[in-house]
């Protein structure tokens, strides 16, 4: 199985406190003891969105002790005075910018990740926390990395960002909360992959935190712009953004299929998985797509842990 994106930096509980565990150094016990559960729940291959103290980096390193192919950008990039400076590293001068991918490959990073957008206000239906960098900068910052042999994953929530990056030909759209259909058919023309991340809503119902009124219309409608996006032909990933609040890493996977497969259809779910599956062969050939990977869990794997169908999708 496939978790396209999660952070282990993250615990799923306290964002404060997961990160102050790791401030100083990072804790190998607790990757271990991750990496652990995600080998026992079957997973051969996790993408991390990354972080600023080198969690992800000795993950990566860990992981192939427990038979899992681990890929990251090493830390994600914001611009200073946008959403991004709690896990990633900032710039504020473009030149900054060259200079931070340049230091992930020294780094070993697999892919560049951006942080191009705010987050979903989940208090507020239709709003975002922050407004999207400029459409000519992401377009910048994508084809910078580009230049350097990276493929890059974008933090994008709204239409402007998420055109914006799909005309700089961004390979992976994160989360793309509120896309119209306008933007869902931008996304099904290009060659962007898009990991809607659908269980960090999801699992907020219910908790009391935050209003019903507005997550349950928000995921109806996420769930509708998967389901649109499918029917013309764009290429999906199931993400569960393991390590955000109420996702946890044991657990996010399974409830990530089940949220994908409500909104596609088991049909259509099988044929994203074959889709996306390819997409992950074909970025393995080429070094400049490497990050390309995200997929789709292999039901399949399902069936080999002797984990029935019904049991995965819930259908």
């Amino acid at each position: 199985m496939v978790d396209c994106h999660i952070h282990m930096v993250l615990d799923g509980v306290n964002w404060k406190e997961a990160i102050a565990r790791h401030r100083a150094a990072p804790q190998e016990a607790f990757i271990r003891e991750t990496l652990e559960q995600y080998q026992t729940l079957g997973f051969s291959d996790l993408r991390d969105g990354g972080d600023r103290w080198g969690v992800c980096d000795l993950a990566a390193k860990l992981a192939p002790e427990y038979g899992i192919r681990y890929r990251s950008p090493g830390f994600p990039i914001y611009k200073i005075g946008h959403y991004g400076g709690f896990i990633g590293r900032g710039f504020d001068e473009f030149v900054e910018y060259r200079a931070l991918v340049r230091e992930a490959r020294t780094r070993g990073a697999h892919f560049i990740k951006i942080m191009i957008s705010g987050l979903m206000d989940f208090e507020r239906y239709g709003v975002l926390t922050s407004e999207p960098l400029p459409p000519k900068l992401i377009r910048d910052m994508i084809a910078c990395a580009h230049d350097e042999g990276f493929s890059v994953m974008a933090h994008a929530n709204g239409d402007e960002a998420v055109r914006a990056a799909l005309a700089g030909g961004v390979d992976s759209i994160e989360h793309g909360a509120y896309l119209t259909d306008e933007t869902l058919c931008q996304l099904a023309e290009s060659r962007a992959v898009w990991v809607p991340t659908l269980v960090t809503i999801g699992n907020l119902i219910g908790c009391g935190r935050f209003p019903d009124e507005v997550l349950k219309p928000l995921l109806a409608y996420q769930r509708n712009a998967v389901k649109k996006a499918a029917a013309l032909g764009a290429k999906i990933a199931c993400g569960s953004d393991a390590g955000a609040y109420r996702v946890l890493h044991d657990r996010g996977a399974w409830t990530s299929v089940r949220s994908c497969a409500v909104s596609l259809g088991k049909a259509r779910t099988r044929c994203s998985i074959r889709v996306t599956l390819q997409l992950w062969r074909d970025s393995e050939s080429d070094p400049k797509k490497i990050s390309v990977f995200a997929s789709f869990y292999s039901i399949s794997i399902g069936y080999n842990q002797g984990i029935p169908i019904r049991e995965v999708l819930r259908l």
